[in-house]
């Protein structure tokens, strides 16, 4: 994630502030279930009120924009203090890093740089669900997963955020919500806002483990609801969706006339127990899946990711037609890339192969640290780039943030900026490279 949308997303949904409104009056707030967050509180799930504000920079501001885009783009003071660091050319410690390409893991740059030179492309074939090659190839990255997707239900995307736009105006009029799990990725909120759709949280639960609490997630369902969005394995959490878990949420939906929106960009990246179930071949309920080469592949800069349609035929047959119209609006995915996806997704087994061993290694010695001290203790991370931290909550997350960048050179996300509802949560990446994660986290464990 990048500095600029760190430092704008962390300031947009404060903790104090309030999280997970959509409106853009500055003369209200939030207050129904509908449209705030929820939180437990006394054995009940309590919404908590949205209490965002309203940010114009000029008199200009309200005359001459939208109001979906009145954000406040003050950087925070995590931000400020991690650019004050790098300005003054101090050692970091970076425990945040999500760009595979900086990690330093090796590539087979000549077999990449090779598939972006053929000569097809120099041929404009527009296709709105993108080229067949190149579905075809998708459809065999799942056939390897031993799940049957057709080509004909798959669309290409710049990204997971377009491939969300596409599914939010296929669902969604203005106004309309989804729900979104909690603690789960800050940029679902931009996206949503973008494309006028309210945002309303589920909490997962932690109990020797992550999971769905349903019981809060039915009790948000309003008329407006139209689908409920999970993220398999979840980020920063590392829980992979059960079996039991798919199939109670295809029945609610089922019911409700909602779709799921399945994010399966980590699914790859297993570090616990048996290779996870994926959505994409569900057919209980109305289902969009979702993925990309930017986490499959490990190749952010070459904007390809899918979306793909499976549920009731009759439904099926009716969004892939308006999902073609959108699609065809736009036309965005470039042709070198497309014809190069094949060779992507062949050679995708390297790169996920030294994450994963990456990643062990470090969950491997942050248990041999955790070990020799009793104040931190970490959550069950089942898959993914992260791993999140219980730390003592005597202060708030981000001044621990800001006190390890500060006096200790280590830079971690806080977890507000993942939407935990309390103080005393860190989140690491598993990205970094094995001896900075091991000195970054030793100093973390001296300073709390």
């Amino acid at each position: 994630m990048s500095l600029r949308r760190v430092q704008y997303t962390s300031i947009a949904f404060w903790p104090r502030a309030g999280r997970g409104c959509s409106r853009q009056d500055p003369d209200k707030c939030c207050a129904t279930p509908s449209e705030g967050t929820s939180a437990k509180k006394g054995g009940r799930t309590e919404v908590r009120p949205c209490k965002r504000r309203w940010f114009p920079y000029n008199d200009a501001a309200p005359r001459m924009f939208a109001k979906r885009t009145n954000w406040n783009l003050s950087p925070n003071r995590l931000s400020e203090a991690l650019a004050a660091r790098r300005a003054a050319g101090k050692p970091l410690l970076d425990l945040t890093v999500s760009n595979p390409t900086e990690c330093g893991f090796e590539y087979d740059n000549a077999a990449i740089l090779d598939a972006l030179r053929n000569p097809a492309a120099l041929v404009y074939e527009p296709n709105p669900r993108g080229l067949e090659s190149a579905r075809r190839a998708v459809a065999g990255y799942y056939a390897d997963r031993k799940e049957v997707v057709s080509a004909e239900h798959i669309f290409l995307t710049t990204s997971t955020s377009e491939a969300y736009s596409y599914v939010f105006r296929t669902l969604c009029d203005p106004g309309d919500e989804l729900l979104i799990p909690s603690p789960s990725y800050p940029l679902f909120d931009f996206l949503a806002e973008i494309q006028d759709v309210n945002l309303v949280r589920y909490p997962l639960l932690y109990d020797h483990g992550w999971q769905v609490d349903f019981h809060a997630l039915e009790q948000a369902i309003t008329p407006r609801t139209r689908g409920v969005i999970v993220v398999n394995p979840n980020n920063p959490t590392g829980h992979f969706a059960r079996r039991a878990e798919i199939a109670k949420l295809s029945e609610i939906c089922s019911t409700r006339e909602m779709a799921i929106i399945a994010d399966e960009v980590f699914l790859d990246f297993v570090l616990e127990g048996e290779r996870p179930a994926s959505f994409v071949a569900n057919r209980g309920a109305p289902t969009f899946t979702l993925s990309g080469l930017s986490k499959i592949c490990g190749l952010p800069q070459m904007k390809a990711a899918w979306l793909i349609v499976s549920g009731p035929q009759e439904w099926k047959r009716e969004a892939l037609a308006r999902l073609e119209v959108i699609a065809d609006t736009y036309l965005s995915v470039n042709a070198p890339v497309q014809l190069a996806i094949p060779k992507f997704l062949e050679v995708r087994q390297a790169f996920q192969k030294q994450v994963i061993e990456r990643a062990r290694r470090n969950l491997a010695e942050l248990d041999r640290q955790l070990a020799t001290q009793e104040a931190v203790s970490r959550l069950k991370v089942e898959g993914g780039w992260c791993v999140v931290l219980r730390v003592p909550a005597t202060r708030s997350d981000e001044d621990l943030a800001i006190d390890l960048l500060s006096t200790h050179g280590v830079s971690v996300h806080p977890g507000h900026f993942y939407d935990f509802p309390s103080n005393g949560h860190a989140v690491l990446s598993l990205l970094a490279p094995n001896e900075v994660f091991a000195e970054g986290t030793q100093r973390l464990l001296a300073a709390v």
